[in-house]
């Protein structure tokens, strides 16, 4: 399993000649790592008498930002796999006419899924953005910077796997699925523009407060 590979093993494997792991899986990790910090910054605020008012919020956000943690590292293998199950399905036997269409409809399934990891990995991802503003607001302020690299890790999560979304959709014959996967893929995007939008300028913003 490529989750307990080490990091330098990781990034190895991603490094080399081989199609997978590729960006799909690095997505997956872009967006356990967000949650790993959205947790890490929960559990610097839990506790503290000072931020006890925001205690059963943040409670409710570190069992959220875990539970999205574990499904994206789950996803990072899985985004491997589909691809492979792909290229299997590509390399499945064309001669006779029973055999083309078995091919088809291996190469269809297979590409379905290689559309859907992503998209789920997109919307963890999405899920985690929505945190944000919470994070900035009420999260402590000593961890600032955490919160906007856990921002930015999960818009490049969210994104590159939309990436992944659409490449394959272009050779999909289900109509319904399609459109919904686009539409659900632009919902991402915009709305995670938005929130992006107004959660640097109040990191940044705290950062230049402690210059």
């Amino acid at each position: 399993m490529l989750v307990n590979q080490t990091v330098k093993q990781f990034v190895d494997s991603v490094a080399s000649d081989a199609p997978a792991p590729g960006g799909g899986s690095v997505s997956a990790l872009a967006g356990a790592l967000a949650a790993g910090l959205v947790a890490m910054v929960c559990n610097l605020t839990i506790g503290r008498p000072k931020f006890a008012e925001a205690e059963g919020e943040l409670k409710q956000l570190l069992d959220r930002s875990s539970t999205l943690q574990a499904e994206l590292l789950k996803l990072v293998d899985q985004d491997a796999e589909s691809f492979n199950q792909v290229m299997a399905a590509y390399r499945l036997p064309k001669e006779a006419d029973e055999d083309k269409l078995k091919r088809s409809t291996a190469i269809q399934t297979a590409t379905k899924s290689a559309a859907a990891v992503p998209l789920k990995v997109a919307g963890n991802c999405f899920d985690l953005l929505k945190m944000i503003p919470v994070l900035t607001e009420k999260g402590n302020p000593n961890a600032i910077t955490d919160i906007g690299v856990a921002a930015r890790m999960a818009e490049a999560g969210l994104q590159g796997a939309v990436y992944n979304v659409l490449i394959n959709l272009g050779s999909l014959k289900d109509e319904t699925f399609v459109a919904e996967a686009k539409a659900l893929s632009d919902k991402y995007i915009t709305e995670s523009r938005e929130i992006a939008a107004k959660t640097h300028p109040v990191s940044y913003t705290h950062l230049r407060a402690h210059e």
